[in-house]
């Protein structure tokens, strides 16, 4: 057997079925196998790949063995003369295992080969080619001068920036993305690491091969899309730890006694430095927005004081007294915050109708909490709607100013009506086009190109993949769908680097699934469209979910030793009232059918589900996953109600 493709996978369910359907397209031509280790992924991958792709063998561990191990528990069961190390989150081209083949039979000194990535939008991704990460290279990597200096031979050896990307060389480190290996360099040199759980093992491995006397060589002639960053979040403090102190394992491995101190040193100041810089900037895109909201309203709210204690209420002399100004006054400007959060105020992207309803909501709460005051702490409702009224202004203003600016985590607008074009031939297209209806509310436009020649003038397309600049000039197009089916990858790749300079997204449908894929960032796995089961999982419904909740949950608290009496499980109600409280259940969840849970995004097991609200029992599976779909995709804070209240002596359910 010539090849054998061995990909690990966690809980990168739609990621890995775009790629197993490149990949079968790939092996055609080669006498290749395929493997896929699944470390227990709860997201319904195993599922998936027994139904779809039949001839992948494929382990199911039922527990997290970490990247080495299970690649390792595949590779010793393979039979290939070459064994490639595949990433779930790629697409590879039709002929790149013929190309990385062809190449490695006529490079025997090759050991290892890693090939030209790009990201979801078609650009270049430098880690393609790495250098060894001695001391002086970690240094240079960690204090941001190799990406001052790209190019530089001294500074930019991380990457080997200054080396042509067109063109072939020997590299130190190949990327595990996408490792082709000699069978017979691993028997020399042996296989992954197992004490790196993840990261780290490509180089210790590309390292071991050089020191066996092979070569790693990376070769631009062969391609894959690589959604960077979609198995692991690199921005996660999680990835910080792990990441560098695999390279403090590496170095204590590899390095001199005195240069892996130096090594572990430089990595754990990059450790806290990075971790650091990670919370800091996580809890700034948290609180800038709100937090620059509270101050302007606040710096206005203190000036309408001012002016009205001056030629209202105290026109003889006086002030409003501190209580006021530092009391109340902040606390309504909280009140008003959170009914914004609470109406997606803060939702991206930024919608000034939300503002509007929840600075309107805001003040009714102000002003009714106003009314239950003691008089000696209300002091007047023109301030409060004053200021409200600036609230609104102020905010509205903020963000057309941030809008203005072209801030992209503050753009204005509404994901729902995003203008769409889909390249494949006529049938396919429409069954994506559709899929797309189904799974976003309100499309603002969906357009049909054709993967081939000019289409005739009475059929559905607009336009050819070849005029697509024009089309989406013309029709002010922010998404490109390609379908799989019909359009090889190479082809797919060339589009997104020829579109690469346009304010435009990408994703790919594989042929016959249910979900459309693209990412253009490293920090986010950018918007996944899935048929019929969206709804619930957007952020203003988990957000008013959790509300629900909470606030059911801390109103039956204190009336829990009358209402336990009523429930079928007294015992079981307080318990979940506590479990809800701290977040661990949610009131309503998904019924208990089986295969529901492959399909359906992820929620909190629920105490209650769709089937309380029906007075029918014993429902078969079939309905009750029918039931849950609905939930999923249709889902309204009042469902939850509805089914709370009819379900209400089932709360002390267990489970």
């Amino acid at each position: 057997m010539k090849l054998s493709v061995v990909i690990v996978n966690y809980n990168v369910k739609y990621f890995l079925e775009q790629c197993l359907h490149s990949v079968e397209v790939a092996i055609q031509g080669l006498d290749a196998e395929i493997f896929v280790v699944d470390n227990n992924s709860v997201d319904g991958s195993v599922e998936m790949v027994r139904e779809k792709f039949p001839s992948v063998r494929l382990f199911a561990n039922k527990e997290n063995t970490g990247f080495s191990k299970a690649n390792n528990q595949a590779i010793r069961e393979s039979n290939g003369e070459y064994v490639l190390l595949l990433n779930p989150d790629t697409v590879v081209e039709s002929d790149t295992f013929i190309k990385s083949v062809e190449f490695m039979d006529s490079h025997p000194d090759a050991g290892g080969l890693g090939i030209k990535m790009v990201d979801g939008s078609g650009r270049f991704l430098p880690e393609s080619k790495r250098g060894l990460p001695t001391p002086i290279v970690a240094f240079y990597k960690i204090f941001g001068l190799s990406a001052l200096f790209p190019r530089s031979k001294v500074f930019g050896q991380y990457h080997l920036g200054y080396l042509d990307r067109n063109e072939t060389h020997a590299v130190d480190v190949l990327a595990g993305a996408y490792m082709m290996l000699r069978r017979e360099t691993l028997d020399k040199t042996g296989l992954l690491d197992e004490t790196f759980f993840m990261y780290g093992e490509d180089i210790d491995l590309s390292y071991r091969i050089t020191k066996a006397g092979y070569k790693n060589y990376y070769y631009p002639g062969a391609r894959i899309i690589h959604y960077k960053g979609e198995s692991t979040k690199k921005s996660s403090i999680n990835y910080v730890f792990v990441f560098y102190n695999a390279m403090v394992i590496f170095a204590r491995k590899h390095f001199s006694q005195k240069n892996a101190r130096l090594f572990s040193f430089l990595i754990h100041i990059a450790i806290y430095l990075r971790a650091g810089i990670s919370i800091l900037h996580r809890i700034l895109k948290r609180v800038l927005l709100p937090l620059l909201d509270a101050l302007v309203i606040y710096s206005g709210s203190l000036l309408i004081v001012d002016y009205w204690e001056s030629n209202v209420t105290y026109t003889f002399g006086g002030h409003y007294p501190p209580q006021f100004l530092f009391g109340l006054l902040p606390a309504y400007i909280l009140i008003w915050l959170f009914a914004v959060h609470v109406a997606g105020g803060y939702d991206k992207p930024l919608s000034l109708r939300k503002i509007f309803t929840g600075i309107f909501a805001g003040t009714v709460a102000v002003l009714v909490l106003y009314a239950l005051l003691p008089s000696g702490f209300r002091f007047s409702r023109a301030i409060i709607i004053l200021a409200g009224a600036w609230g609104l202004i102020s905010m509205t203003g903020i963000r057309l100013l941030l809008h203005l600016a072209r801030f992209k985590s503050y753009r204005l607008g509404s994901n729902e009506n995003r203008r769409f074009v889909i390249s494949g031939n006529e049938e396919e297209a429409e069954r994506v086009a559709e899929l797309l209806r189904k799974s976003l509310m309100n499309p603002g436009f969906i357009g049909l190109v054709s993967a081939g020649e000019k289409p005739e003038a009475n059929s559905a397309f607009i336009g050819s993949l070849t005029d697509i600049q024009e089309i989406i000039r013309i029709y002010k197009i922010d998404e490109v769908i390609f379908c799989a089916r019909d359009i090889p990858a190479q082809k797919i790749i060339d589009t997104m680097s020829q579109l690469g300079e346009r304010s435009v997204e990408f994703k790919i449908a594989p042929p016959e699934s249910l979900s459309i894929i693209g990412s253009n960032s490293i920090n986010t796995r950018g918007d996944l469209y899935v048929i019929e089961i969206n709804s619930i999982v957007k952020v203003n419904n988990l957000r008013n979910k959790r509300l629900f909740d909470f606030g059911t949950a801390l109103l039956l608290l204190p009336l829990s030793p009358l209402l336990m009496w009523a429930m079928k499980n007294p015992p079981g109600f307080i318990l979940n009232l506590i479990r809800v409280l701290t977040g661990f259940r949610t009131w309503i969840g998904y019924g208990p059918a089986p295969a529901a849970s492959s399909t359906l995004p992820h929620i909190r097991k629920g105490v209650l589900n769709p089937t309380d609200a029906l007075s029918v029992s014993n429902l078969d599976t079939e309905t009750i996953l029918r039931l849950n779909m609905l939930y999923a995709r249709d889902y309204k804070i009042t469902n939850d109600i509805n089914i709370f209240v009819r379900g209400f002596r089932s709360l002390g359910r267990k489970g």
